[in-house]
């Protein structure tokens, strides 16, 4: 129960507090993570039903469109937490999982664009395959001279 902190620094951009402590007692060494708890908005579901949000899901979403992609473990915690930041900065006391779902397609767009229509793909449940091309053709971009 006691220790004392040997070393410490700011990680993940500043919101993440790593601390290298020592145990009193035993004098064994362990890592401790301090992150700054946020107030979020609860998350309102299709069905009406109301949950704590939850950035283990978000992260869980981008990493499974990013799976075989070119794109960090770094950079998806990164976008995790800059999206639980954007949410809590809001000061909305309720947001839709629909709104949370398209700031995730947005960041993946820009990231990765084979990840984002993975993840688009689910998320807005295309009916057919005109439905998913119609979204595909708004990724192309005409090559120079076309």
């Amino acid at each position: 129960m006691e220790s004392r902190v040997l070393d410490s620094r700011l990680v993940s951009g500043g919101t993440v507090t790593w601390r290298r402590r020592e145990c009193d007692a035993c004098k064994r060494r362990f890592t401790t993570y301090e992150r700054v708890e946020l107030s979020l908005p609860v998350v309102v579901k299709k069905d009406g039903q109301r949950v704590p949000f939850d950035r283990t899901k978000v992260l869980a979403s981008l990493r499974i469109a990013c799976n075989k992609r070119p794109v960090s473990p770094e950079t998806l915690e990164e976008e995790a937490e800059a999206l639980e930041l954007e949410l809590s900065e809001s000061g909305d006391r309720e947001v839709s999982s629909m709104v949370i779902g398209e700031r995730v397609m947005d960041r993946l767009e820009r990231l990765d664009q084979v990840a984002y229509v993975r993840f688009a793909s689910v998320y807005k449940s295309f009916r057919d395959i005109d439905e998913f091309m119609r979204e595909m053709s708004g990724l192309v971009r005409p090559k120079d001279g076309e």
